[in-house]
């Protein structure tokens, strides 16, 4: 009597559902990783009786298109809005915080047209600053 012996087999792993498992865990990482802050060292600073305050600087955009559109960064209004709208932005600003108006003009505008903007920043007392750029 002949005694058969078995088969020997193999072990395999079935790795198919491996790559699904490898791109959820790829498009995981991509997507908190962009939701996470930068590292930053955290420090905690010595005091100092001659410290100053430091200024940081704010920029309010403020674009004029050739057909007399008025955009405050990216939201579109009147002429007349210009003002009420930039007192209350430079309202709700902090005491140690300076704010500048980007004014980004289109070049066929009047004189007269970029003078009267300019004369609501006067009003306003706020720094504002006119876009230009070089020849080619």
């Amino acid at each position: 009597m002949k005694i058969q012996r078995r088969k020997m087999r193999t072990a395999e792993v079935y790795t198919a559902s491996l790559n699904d498992i490898m791109f959820f865990l790829l498009l995981f990482f991509l997507i908190i990783s962009t939701m996470v802050t930068p590292a930053a060292i955290r420090v905690l600073l010595p005091n100092a009786t001659t410290a100053e305050n430091v200024v940081t600087k704010k920029n309010i955009n403020l674009i004029i298109t050739q057909d007399l559109r008025y955009y405050i960064d990216d939201k579109e209004l009147a002429k007349e809005e210009i003002e009420p709208m930039l007192a209350d932005i430079l309202a709700k600003k902090s005491e140690n915080e300076e704010m500048n108006v980007l004014l980004q003009a289109d070049r066929s505008l009047t004189i007269q047209d970029l003078v009267d903007v300019i004369d609501i920043g006067n009003r306003l007392h706020v720094k504002m600053v006119l876009f230009t750029q070089k020849p080619n």
